[in-house]
């Protein structure tokens, strides 16, 4: 175990300036919280704080970041509190441990939810405080590093769950080293056959090719040094993980992979790589297509470097990646390194070369993104969604016709490019042009093209975009539309039911009215109550009953309850005019006996579903009788030309030859349409069947047209209408 002023040397050796007293502290007070806690490797508990504390002390990381390293479990883990860590070590180092505590109770019911929790909890905490998420991941490192005394279950699901969020996350911050040792770590756990194949084939390779990479690296340098250029050359063999990645990426087997050596060549100044870069591909043959510039136009998490691929010694393909010094430690470090260097002259002339400002990295921009869509309420299991689309994706660089550079995950779609530019943009876009063609906005998006939106204001976002769209934040405003045109079609037809309520009682409608009542019903608003009126989570007389309008529950169950039709089976006071109810999200028929025009029907209100057309003669409705509120009256309206409406019915039909084609026929020449059928033989007789048909007519009429010419038939013995 590191001892006391092991760590305090450690930390000044980087940062004279650390506070000690600080250091000290915290190494007392976490040290006496743990007391003799142990870890499920036997070891003393104070151990796993302390080296979270040192990896963050090889990052060079301030004086607070190591304090909170030290404290970050005390809280979760003894019997610490938020308030005394406040009061003994201030409110910076307490809101980077609160930032880090884990959600104990949590109502949830699935891990899911919890671990979607747990992120939104650490990702508000970074979006204040991004060291926040520098203690996390080294927290989550140290575990990794001693995942071999845990049981095989907890050891994959955490494996998986850094696979999922921690090591791409690491990755989008820039924190390379981090990511690759996580991955690494994980890959031999979750796949250890592939980890072993892919590392047997590498020793192989390495036996045979001899000394290649030492003889590569003597190479490159003799090239700089004869052309005067001052250069630092390092050879490595691919991870295993990176490996295996590759070869799913491309579908290729582990013997047609021929660039398994990697090569980083770091200069002085920005000039210096593209130098460097002239050098080498005069010197080797460069492989067509896998030159990137990342310098001129950097990665999201402010990675900048150039790449190329060449054919080296013994004809085997290079991969190469030309940076400088402070480059080389953002690519390696991420934001750790970005607040050490993001002063020096040296960044600002290249961060100014690469188009970007010094002010602020685009790993932050990134992350200021991803709090605009936690901060829109979408659901926890909606939101680890999208962050795993975040995280997860190879880009491609686009343009708006005015030379706006869009970064977008591949496979992107115009629908895509659209939201990236704007929500608002994506809402109301209707089509697109792909380099001056008009193109479909299914389209995947290639590097280089540039998109033009094409919008109408009359447009909004059909659902099955969210399956077309391949990012989180177009993902997201789908849904929020979609969900917002279900809730204003609910609120209209709650609008409509209190209306018709209030019609009833001879009072009139107001907006006013309803509003007042709303704090009464447990709503923000109007809308929201009337909203609430349609899903059927709140009855239409609950309503009446804010407003102060008295109502006779046993008046209104006896009044639906009569089956004779009133004057007009296409309206009457008090009923809502049911039209296109077949195709609507909030009407719909009842799936057992369905409803027909010239049918008196009533509606039942189910929360969260709407309301379903019953006729009145349905015996499903004698269950509802002890619940008067959930009831509606319905009438019919003037129906759509051609609309046709469901009808169950069923049969007694004779076992014998053509008895099928005979019904069949009949309700094909009635003009009748079968969207339903099924037939069953009936127990211990073996003469008949019963055979019930879901038919699609246009009204009353018309089926009993369709009943009748089956009665008609010698092979039908009885023909009913199903009663549910």
């Amino acid at each position: 175990m590191m001892r006391q002023y092991e760590l305090v040397e450690r930390v000044t050796r980087y940062d004279p300036d650390a506070n000690e007293d600080l250091l000290n502290r915290a190494y007392v007070y976490a040290m006496k919280a743990h007391g003799n806690q142990k870890r499920e490797s036997g070891e003393a508990y104070f151990n796993h704080p302390l080296e979270v504390a040192a990896i963050l002390a090889d990052m060079r990381l301030d004086d607070a970041t190591i304090a909170a390293a030290l404290l970050h479990d005390t809280v979760e883990d003894t019997g610490a509190t938020m308030e005394e860590i406040g009061e003994k070590f201030g409110p910076e180092i307490a809101a980077l441990v609160d930032g880090l505590t884990k959600i104990k109770q949590l109502d949830r019911v699935t891990r899911e939810a919890t671990q979607a929790e747990n992120l939104r909890k650490l990702l508000l905490a970074m979006s204040r405080d991004v060291r926040v998420l520098l203690v996390k991941l080294a927290d989550r490192l140290h575990n990794l590093r001693t995942l071999n005394h845990v049981k095989p279950e907890k050891r994959t699901r955490i494996a998986q769950e850094t696979m999922d969020i921690y090591a791409p996350l690491a990755g989008r911050m820039g924190m390379q080293l981090v990511r690759d040792e996580m991955e690494d770590i994980c890959f031999r756990i979750l796949n250890p056959e592939a980890n072993k194949t892919i590392i047997d084939r590498l020793t192989r390779l390495h036996a045979e090719s001899g000394d290649v990479i030492v003889e590569i690296e003597q190479a490159l340098l003799k090239l700089f040094n004869d052309r005067g250029l001052n250069a630092q050359v390092f050879g490595r063999e691919k991870r295993p993980y990176s490996i295996w990645r590759k070869m799913e990426r491309k579908n290729l087997s582990l013997d047609q992979l021929s660039d398994i050596f990697g090569f980083r060549v770091i200069v002085d100044t920005l000039d210096d790589c593209y130098r460097a870069l002239g050098m080498v591909h005069r010197a080797w043959r460069a492989v067509p297509g896998r030159f990137k510039d990342y310098i001129s136009t950097p990665k999201q998490n402010d990675y900048r470097s150039l790449h190329t691929t060449v054919v080296g010694p013994h004809h085997m393909r290079v991969e190469m990646q030309i940076r400088t010094k402070i480059m080389h430690e953002i690519a390696e470090r991420g934001v750790a390194a970005h607040a050490l260097y993001k002063d020096t002259a040296e960044v600002k002339v290249a961060e100014t070369g690469a188009r970007e400002g010094a002010a602020e990295s685009n790993a932050y921009r990134w992350l200021r993104h991803l709090m605009e869509v936690l901060q829109e309420g979408d659901s926890p299991k909606e939101f680890l969604e999208h962050t795993r689309l975040e995280l997860f994706h190879d880009q491609v660089f686009c343009f708006t016709p005015k030379g706006q550079l869009i970064a977008l995950p591949r496979g992107a779609t115009p629908i895509d490019f659209a939201y990236a530019l704007h929500t608002s943009i994506g809402d109301s876009c209707v089509g697109c042009r792909i380099n001056g063609r008009h193109a479909p906005l299914v389209t995947t998006l290639s590097n280089g093209d540039e998109v033009e939106i094409i919008r109408s204001e009359a447009q909004s976002p059909p659902p099955a975009w969210e399956a077309i769209a391949k990012t989180g934040k177009a993902k997201a405003a789908i849904r929020r539309a979609t969900r917002a045109a279900i809730r204003k079609q609910f609120a209209g037809l709650g609008r409509e039911i209190v209306s018709k309520l209030l019609e009833r009682h001879k009072v009139e409608y107001s907006e006013k009215q309803i509003a007042a009542a709303v704090p009464r019903l447990g709503h923000k608003n109007a809308d929201d109550a009337l909203a609430a009126v349609g899903r059927g989570e709140l009855s239409g007389t609950d309503i009446l009953k804010a407003l102060g309008i008295a109502v006779s529950e046993a008046d209104a169950k006896e009044a639906r309850r009569k089956t004779a039709p009133k004057k007009s089976d296409k309206g009457g006071q008090g009923s809502i005019p049911v039209r296109g109810a077949a195709a609507g999200t909030v009407l719909k028929f009842h799936t057992v006996t369905g409803a027909v025009p010239g049918e008196r029907i009533v509606g039942i209100s189910t929360p969260g579903e709407g309301i379903t057309i019953y006729p009145i003669f349905a015996q499903a409705l004698e269950q509802f009788d002890s619940q008067p509120e959930r009831w509606v009256d319905l009438a019919w309206g003037v129906a759509e030309e051609g609309q046709r409406f469901p009808a169950r019915i069923r049969l007694a039909l004779i076992n014998e030859v053509g008895a099928l084609a005979q019904v069949t026929q009949v309700i094909g020449e009635q003009g009748g349409n079968i969207d339903e059928l099924q037939l069953l033989k009936r127990e211990g007789v073996s003469d008949f069947f019963d055979l019930t048909i879901l038919v699609e007519v246009f009204d009353n009429r018309h089926l009993n047209d369709i009943m009748n010419g089956l009665k008609a038939k010698s092979s039908v013995t009885q023909v009913v209408r199903v009663t549910g």
